[in-house]
């Protein structure tokens, strides 16, 4: 039975999605709020989606917050011989700021979210379990952190070890040193191959000239003679 909203909603996108995927298998997803990244048995695969969007509830004060910083830990594993395959799930809570409760509160998502977190979670699936090529991830849901700033102290995820924030100035300062130094190898690529067909260029022509200089001389030498 399921224990929240949010809950039920997990469980029907993916097990509808996983009949489509893999008809022939046996899924089955359980909630796992004790689930610890990188703490893996035996044949256990892990997929971590970073930066979820979903909307937090405090039950102590009814404070309500959206984060787009939300992380959720996936570990799967598949019997191929009994066709039966398992996912772990655990959606990091975060604790409310408003009154400093030591609740940390459920998130919740938009459907459209779920699908999505879904379709991600069954392409990491069908690589890491089924070695197959899963597609493309749904890199939109969790594109970059929103430009809000993200408390880490208050954050399930960041008290794990889980690195999945960055400052949104930070975030600007990468991309444009990415971009700084993808247009200048770019101009370095572009200015070398010019400076090259230069240089071929004079060389060709240098070349012509010593060549009918030599024949000049050969001619003057042989009419000379003549």
């Amino acid at each position: 039975m399921c224990t929240s909203l949010t809950t039920c909603e997990w469980k029907k996108v993916f097990y509808e999605k996983m009949e489509v995927a893999k008809p022939a298998d046996s899924w089955e997803l359980i909630i796992d709020p004790k689930l610890k990244p990188n703490e893996l048995a035996p044949g256990w695969k892990q997929y971590l989606e970073q930066h979820a969007s979903g909307r937090f509830h405090c039950s102590w004060c009814w404070h309500t917050w959206q984060s787009a910083h939300v992380v959720i830990l996936f570990h799967m594993h598949l019997d191929r011989a009994q066709r039966l395959g398992s996912v772990r799930m655990r959606v990091f809570k975060q604790l409310c700021y408003e009154c400093g409760t030591a609740h940390l509160d459920e998130s919740s998502m938009l459907e459209e979210n779920i699908e999505s977190l879904v379709d991600n979670l069954i392409t990491s699936l069908r690589e890491q379990c089924y070695e197959e090529d899963g597609g493309q991830y749904r890199i939109h849901v969790a594109s970059r952190p929103d430009g809000g700033q993200h408390r880490s102290e208050f954050c399930e995820a960041c008290q794990e070890g889980i690195v999945h924030w960055k400052p949104s100035e930070k975030l600007l300062e990468e991309e444009a040193t990415t971009y700084t130094f993808s247009e200048a190898s770019n101009s370095r690529t572009q200015a070398g191959l010019g400076y090259n067909f230069f240089s071929l260029r004079w060389c060709l022509l240098w070349a012509s000239l010593c060549l009918l200089i030599v024949y000049l001389q050969f001619s003057f030498r042989s009419s000379a003679f003549l």
